[in-house]
Formats: structure tokens, sequence, C-alpha cells
């Protein structure tokens, strides 16, 4: 007999061998239905496969980020069968999961695949899947997966196979006639995917690059049920009409043009006030926590980013070197603040009781993203970050990350943003060559992240592998109003990058010490952040961050003198707005104004000049009758 234990604490016993599925059997026949994969040991298994010792369990649904995984994985095969059978000689890269879906890379050959093949595709996966053919998982020798594959002709599949290292373990997974690569996990069977769209095409290299065979990517997703594909595809359609790209050219916020540079964005006046907007908020902020606000150049010596271990960890995805008249001097567009926030740091001697020393600034840094991956301003090749570096003591850390953990929270429910997760993100102690510094201080920079949040009593998950390179980090994690996921703040512990810049304060004891540094950046980047602001609020702002607040409407010319006096008013209140002084009908001026999605119409007419009044219109709720000057102000201040 083994024991099981289960996420609730409670210990069973069965027999050896027993699998996932059939423990989820003897608990319910309706539980059963519904498991997709198991998590055995904290690693994720197909249900059908054998336990062999005492082990933790939890069973995954569709209610499961693992149990979605094995979904779309099993999808990604299914789909790969059907292109089969519908595209003899077909060949296949890689079929991952994404976070919503999944794709196979193709090489076609002599076939075309287009998105008018998508309903035929379709049809054909769900007449494969009705099979209910199991997902049968089979160990195979190097040897023998490399004398399958090139009997079918299939040499993607080789070179992947013949990367792996000898004792590598390999497994096959068929179902009904097909067979591929693969470590799984996987459904117990077909029948469980009911619901099936295609959702684009596009080209991609093979193993992402440029010089080799360009395959085609088909992209889907599935559902185990029609309504809840019916529901993503109403979402997908909301999704649309809030693209930040459509939303940003239609007000007017930023532009990108080829002669300036893909991926470099340009800010125009209504999205640069927005912008300029979000700094001060947080400048204030952070004067009040004792932050000091810096500049730094938008370049510096090679030298200074390989002693940071930027140039090793980033050097692929930067700009290439800047040569100077001078021989052999090389500068490089900075890929991160923080050498340069260490060099102020070391630029004079600091006793323990200037610390913390708490620097920030909004710096732009550069990365050379690939074009394909460029996307509006959620990705960019240059970008500005909210950033900020404390150094302290180390008996100083916990609570300084407090402080920050404290800002932070408040800058995203500020933004609306009030569902939120946090990732404790640390390192995979299985590739030691993703970091630098000694195993010492990576354990005491997780440790004070662990301790810290359990503190403040923050929720949190934790994620292995996607800490920083230099340190550990709490990710914050926002759901926005259509319920994606989106990565915003950060806090770094960091004890390795003042170890290289051999940073050094004088303590108590008169002996000179090492400081720590924590990295913070409560919104990320100002663009991928406006980005996710524009999708979450379909630009319908916070009052206080909109850059035109109302629009004054002037029935006719005739009008026009009172409403620049009414701006006038306005202005000494910093209440920002526009005259639409066109020479229009107040219904079009109307319309128009609701397209901008500007919160407030002042309509001024006979009666509003006469009176010395405005009619006072609010977006999404219609009239709200005539004010004095002072009344609406007064009104539009309970408001921000």
């Amino acid at each position: 007999m083994i024991n099981i234990t289960f996420p609730d604490g409670n210990v069973r016993q069965y027999e050896k061998g027993i699998t996932a599925m059939e423990i989820a059997q003897s608990i319910s026949e309706g539980l059963a239905r519904n498991v997709l994969s198991a998590t055995v040991n904290g690693e994720v298994w197909d249900a059908s496969r054998p336990i062999e010792n005492d082990a933790t369990l939890k069973l995954n649904t569709w209610n499961d980020e693992d149990g979605k995984f094995a979904f779309w994985h099993s999808s990604a095969h299914l789909m790969a069968e059907a292109l089969e059978a519908v595209y003899p000689g077909i060949k296949f890269g890689t079929g991952p999961a994404t976070e919503n879906g999944f794709y196979y890379d193709v090489d076609p050959g002599d076939n075309q695949i287009s998105s008018d093949d998508f309903k035929k595709i379709e049809q054909k996966m769900l007449e494969l899947a009705r099979e209910k053919n199991a997902y049968i998982r089979k160990p195979i020798s190097k040897d023998d997966a490399i004398d399958f594959f090139n009997e079918k002709g299939d040499e993607y599949k080789i070179e992947l196979i013949e990367k792996r290292g000898t004792e590598e373990a390999l497994t096959l997974y068929q179902q009904g006639n097909f067979i591929d690569l693969c470590k799984g996990p996987h459904l117990p069977d077909t029948g469980k995917i009911k619901a099936v769209k295609l959702m684009n095409i596009a080209g991609a290299y093979w193993q992402g690059d440029e010089n080799r065979q360009q395959m085609t990517r088909v992209y889907g997703i599935t559902f185990p049920k029609q309504k809840e594909l019916s529901e993503y595809l109403e979402l997908l359609e909301e999704a649309k009409k809030r693209d930040h790209r459509k939303i940003g050219a239609e007000l007017g916020l930023f532009m990108f043009s080829d002669r300036v540079g893909s991926g470099l964005p340009i800010w125009l006046p209504k999205g640069n006030a927005l912008r300029e907007r979000l700094m001060k908020f947080l400048q204030s902020e952070q004067e009040k926590r004792g932050y000091k606000l810096v500049t730094t150049p938008h370049i510096g010596k090679r030298d200074l980013y390989i002693t940071s271990g930027h140039y090793e960890k980033y050097g692929e995805d930067s700009f290439r070197p800047i040569q100077t008249p001078r021989e052999g001097e090389e500068f490089l567009l900075k890929p991160m603040n923080c050498p340069h926030h260490c060099e102020i740091y070391a630029h004079r001697p600091h006793s323990y009781r200037e610390l913390p020393l708490r620097i920030a600034e909004f710096g732009t840094v550069y990365r050379y993203e690939q074009s394909g991956e460029l996307h509006g301003l959620s990705r960019v090749r240059g970008f500005t970050q909210d950033d900020a570096h404390i150094f302290c003591m180390p008996d100083q850390v916990k609570d300084e990350f407090l402080n920050v953990l404290d800002l932070t929270t408040v800058v995203l429910k500020k933004m609306g943003f009030d569902e939120f997760t946090a990732q404790i993100s640390l390192r995979d102690p299985e590739k030691p060559e993703k970091y630098i510094g000694s195993d010492e201080n990576w354990e005491k920079a997780e440790s004070a992240i662990i301790e810290a949040t359990k503190e403040a009593g923050l929720e949190t998950v934790t994620e292995i592998g996607e800490a920083a390179f230099y340190g550990p980090k709490l990710d914050f994690m926002i759901k926005d109003a259509l319920g994606r996921s989106w990565q915003l703040g950060t806090i770094q512990v960091d004890y390795n990058l003042p170890d290289r810049f051999e940073l050094e304060y004088v303590g108590s004891d008169n002996q000179n010490h090492r400081p720590v540094m924590i990295h913070r950046a409560p919104f990320g980047s100002m663009e991928r952040f406006i980005s996710i602001l524009i999708e979450h609020t379909a630009a319908k702002f916070l009052l206080w961050l909109t850059p035109e607040q109302y629009a004054i409407l002037p029935i006719s010319d005739r009008f026009n003198d009172y409403a620049k006096k009414v701006e006038q008013q306005l202005a000494q209140h910093d209440i920002r707005g526009i005259i639409d002084d066109r020479a229009e009908k107040i219904g079009r001026k109307i319309r128009d104004t609701e397209l901008k999605k500007i919160p407030f119409m002042l309509i001024v007419g006979e009666q509003e000049v006469e009176s010395g009044k405005v009619s006072v219109r609010k977006q999404g709720e219609g009239d709200k009758g005539s004010m004095e000057i002072e009344e609406f102000i007064n009104y539009f201040e309970t408001l921000l």
C-alpha cells in the first residue's frame, strides 16, 4: 500500500500502481469526469499514469491552470493528427500549450495552409475527438526514437531528439493513428474536447532562427463546452474594441514612425499629458517616502554593463555597441538603470547614518526585441521604467521591502486595479548558469522576500525560475476588465550588484560593510502600463488622469467668447479641456465628443450666456442639467 496526501492534508492508502483517475473515481464519478491531469509530488502528470510510491496528489480540472495546460497541449496533438489526415506528408516542429490555447509549427511541404482551410481542419478535429481515443504514454530510448522519426521522415523531431542528453528520458504519446515526441502531460482521452476554433495562421522560423526554415504556425483554442467557446469569442470581440493600438490612434495618444524606427513610441500631446500625470502622481508618492529623483544618460560604456552582468545576460537582446572615434571605445544604449544608480551610490563614501538611500528615476532603457515580437506599447524597443533603487543595511531590508510593498499596493489601487496576485519569483536551482552571485546571497534574498510577504499578510504564489538574473523578486499580476492577467509592478532584493560594484558603507563599528540593494518599479514600464490601462478602461480613464476632462460646445459661433470665459474659469481650478468651435451643428459636436471619450460636455447657448451657466452632459449618464460655473466646479471636484 502507498500513502496519498491530498491538498487539505488528508491522507488515504491505496494499492501501489493506482492512477490519479482511479483515485478520483473512488471519491466520486462526478469528480472523475472533470479530472484533466494530476499534480504528483509537484510535477504535472497524466491522470492515467500509475503512482508507485507515497505521494502528494492534486487532481486538476478545467478550473486549474495545470488542467487547462493538459487540455490545450492535448488539443495541439489533436490538431496535428487532423493536419496529418488533411495534408499527408506534413512535418511537425513543436506544439505547446499557451496562455490561451495552443499552436503547432508545421512544415506543410508542397501544401499551402490558409485560414480558408480552418473549417475542414476543425471538422476533422471534432470527428477525431468523438472517437475518444486515449492519449497513451510510451517511454522510448533515444536510438529507437531517432529510428522511428527517420522512418517517418520527420527531420525536425530528429533534431529535437539529438539535442537531448543520452541519459534524458524520452517519451512518445499516441492517440488514434498519431504519434508524437512529447513529455506530456495529456488528457485521459480526446473525448473531453467538445469545442474547437482555429484562430490564426502565421510564419515562424524553426527554433526562432531567421536563417532556418520558415514554418507555418497554426493557432487554436478548445473548450470542454460549446458555450465556453462562444463566451470566449465574445470576449475577444470586446478585446478588439479595447485594443490600445486602435484606441491610441483614434484618440491621438501616441504614434509610431518607420523613419524613427519600429518599436520606438512617440507620445502625442494628449498621450503625453496622461503619461506626465501618472509620473507626477508616483513622484508625489515617492517624495512622501523619502525618495530622491535622479537623471542618468541613455548610454553607458560597455564596461559598465560587463561589471553589472547585463552585457552577458542581455547581450543578445541589446542594440549593437556604439563605436566612437576613439579606438576600442564602445558604448551601449542602456538596457537597465541599475548600473547607473550603482555608480551614483559609489561616487562618494557613505555612513550607516545615511541609509537607507532611496534614489528614483523615470529612466528610458532599450532592448532590441525581434520585429515579430513588437506589439503596440506593450512590447517596444525603447521604454521608460518608473525605476528606483534602495541601498540599505541588511537589518533594514524587511522594513524597506514592506515600505515598497505598501507603495505598490497604493499605486495599483489608485489606478483601479483592485484585483491582483503577488507572485514570488525564485531562481531555478537546476539552471545556475542563468544567474550571478553566490548561493548564500540568493538564500538571504529569497528568505527576505518570503518573510516580508508573510509579515504583511500578503497572499502569494511561488514560481521557480522566474527570478531576475541578479536576484529574486515579487511580481504583481493584475487582472483587467476582461479577466486577462498582466505582470505590472515588481520588487527585487539584490545582494549581488553591490558585490560586483564593490559598494560599501561605514558601519557603527567603524568598519566597511556591503549594502543590500532593492530594485522596484510599481508601474513596470510606462508604455506597457498605459497599454494595459487603456484596454482595462476602454480609454474611459479615471477623471484625474483624463487628458481632456471636458469639451465646451457652443451652439453657434456667437457664443465662442462666452465659451472662452468658461474655459479660463475652469483653468484656474486645474480643470483641463477644449472648446469645439467648429461650424458644425450641436448634434454632430455631441456625437464627436462622445467618440473622443471626453467625460463632460458643457453646452453653451443663449440661455446659458444670459444666466451665466453651462448645460452639463456626463459621458454615459446624459443630461445633468444647467449649473453655474462654481456649481459645476464643486460637482467636478467631488468626482476626483
